[in-house]
Formats: C-alpha cells, structure tokens, sequence
C-alpha cells in the first residue's frame, strides 16, 4: 500500500516549527511521566555529543517523536526552550555513567494508538532520511548513539501519514503553545544556596556574600562594579536599574568564581534574564550573539537590536575566560 505524506501545514499556520526524533529506550517511562526531555551535556568521556547538543534548539511549538524498542510510540508537542539542570533522580542506575548537569526541555507527551515500526516502512522513509545525523539506518534499523536528532519536514510528514488522524490534533495544538518558564532552575540554586549557608568549614562573612552573589548583590556587585560601568546593551548607567550578572552562572560556578568581578557584567533586568537563560551572549571582541531559537519581536521588545550587528566592546581576559563556558554550557545553540 503507498503511504501518502501527512498534508504539509501552512506556511503561515506552521511558523518556525521543527521536527525531532528522540530515542527514549532508557528514559522513556520516566520522561513521559515527568514531562521532559532530559540528556547530559557532553558523553562520558568529556567529548561533545551532536544528539545532546540538539537540545539547544528545542523551542516551544516543536514536534518530537519518541522512539523507543524499534517503534515511534508517542509524540511529543516542547512546551518550554532547554535549560541546564541536574541529572533526574528518578532515573536511577539509567544512565549512571552520564554526567550529574545536562540540559532539559518541557514536554507534552500523547501515547498513540496507531504504534509504527519504522522499520516496515523504509521504502517511504528512505528518500527523506537526513543527509548527516540521521537516527535511522537505511535498513531501519535505529542507532543507539543517537538521543535527539532533528528530522527534515518530508521526513516528518511522511511519520505523520503513517500514524495517521491521530496527529491532526497535536499539529494543532503545537501552533498555539505559549512557552513555559524553567520553573525548576531557582529551585536547584536554592538548594545549592542552603547547602553553603550550612557549610561551616566557610566564614560566616563569606557565606552571607557567596549566597547573596546568586542575586548579585553585596560583594559581588562591589567587584563587577569596578569593572563595568553601564549596561553594556541598554547604556543605563544607574545602579538601581542594575543587576551583578554572571557570566559563568552561580550554579556553575566554585565559590572563588561566584565572587570574581571578572565573572560579572553590569546589566538591565530583562538583559540579565536574557543573558542567564541563554538567548544571548557576547563574542570575546564584544560582539553580541543572539540564539536561533529566541523570539526577535519580543528581544526588540527588551532593548536589543536584532536588525543589525552590535558591538558592546572587549572584555578583559578573565572575562573572556568566563564567557567562553557561557557560550559553550549556556548559550542555546549547538556547537556541532
């Protein structure tokens, strides 16, 4: 029987929605029923992985597939864009030797009915499978190196016709998400920020300062201050319209960093969000970067010009340094 691809979406209907197939054999129960995507940052042996990286440009409104004992068995609508976040506690032995910190995305699971075995149909799937990065053999058999991999649209499309009417419905609902916050990241530094302050082989005076720089304030402000005089995107240059950021986040860093002027940049709230959450950054000579998967209306919104190139100016060598691990473990945007 030909299998005729799904009806393409709209051009105006579809907007910057992309397709994902992710390869849940261990994690899939817990995923599912946690609502997330969850992968380390780097394999085990500290190298970059091309399928981890692809979280980074997970954006709300995308499309996943989850693909787990050799069947798409669910499809997933993101709900929210990837942040860093410590390794699921539910997921026990599964995964032992990744690494404790990896990235995360908010996921709406639907289980289907109508399960495929991709493998039954290579004869459709063959002429759309990805050029590079692809999570199927020609034979269709899956790879079992592969976590996350986007799929090209016809690819997609022709998955969707196999599934049938059961996606019409997710389709429609991936076009009008409203993007959820990382709401679990303040509580991950809040339990670190309570485990310094009962740390008594550190000075109570620096206890107080290391827990009151994860909101940059205190010492840490007075340092940063020293350094950076104005935000570097908006100009402003009155202090109670400034917030103490770091450039290697509180959560990442040792005590030492959280406290490093060198570690910080002077900047407007909505710049610091922007800045903390990864859809900014800035290149060593000043130039600012803006991810691909950030909103350019609402960046246009909070002071950033996304129309044409922006040059805030050099950094000093530590803050090079320190804006190095802000581009390669916070910035979305892989680096395959």
């Amino acid at each position: 029987m030909q299998i005729e691809p799904a009806k393409p979406l709209a051009n105006e209907d579809k907007g910057n929605m992309r397709f994902w197939w992710v390869n849940q054999n261990q994690t899939y129960r817990h995923e599912i029923q946690g609502g997330y995507l969850w992968s380390p940052k780097k394999n085990a042996n500290g190298a970059r992985n091309p399928f981890y990286e692809s979280m980074r440009e997970v954006a709300p409104g995308d499309l996943i597939f989850s693909f787990k004992d050799t069947r798409i068995v669910a499809i997933g609508i993101a709900q929210s864009y990837c942040w860093e976040n410590p390794k699921p506690v539910e997921f026990g032995t599964a995964g032992q030797n990744w690494e404790n910190i990896g990235w995360k995305v908010t996921v709406k699971y639907t289980e289907l009915k109508n399960i495929i075995r991709p493998k039954d149909h290579m004869t459709v799937l063959i002429p759309y499978l990805p050029a590079k990065y692809s999570p199927l053999l020609p034979n269709g058999n899956g790879l079992q190196s592969v976590y996350l991999a986007e799929l090209p649209k016809q690819f997609a499309e022709v998955l969707m016709g196999l599934i049938g009417k059961e996606v019409e419905p997710l389709s429609l609902a991936a076009r009008t998400v409203i993007p959820l916050v990382a709401d679990d990241l303040d509580y991950w530094e809040h339990k670190l920020e309570l485990s310094i302050a009962a740390d008594t082989s550190v000075r109570e005076t620096e206890r107080q300062a290391i827990v009151r720089a994860r909101v940059g304030q205190g010492l840490f402000r007075e340092r940063v201050g020293k350094i950076e005089k104005r935000c570097r995107i908006t100009g402003v240059e009155n202090p109670a319209h400034l917030v103490a950021s770091h450039c290697k986040p509180w959560r990442d860093s040792n005590n030492e960093e959280r406290l490093n002027g060198e570690n910080g940049l002077l900047l407007t709230p909505s710049i610091d969000h922007l800045f903390d959450r990864g859809f900014i950054g800035f290149e060593p000579k000043g130039k600012l970067i803006i991810s691909p998967v950030a909103d350019r209306s609402s960046l246009q919104r909070m002071g950033i010009n996304t129309e044409q190139g922006v040059n805030v100016g050099e950094f000093s060598s530590g803050q090079k340094q320190f804006l190095e691990f802000h581009r390669s473990a916070v910035f979305l945007e892989s680096r395959r």
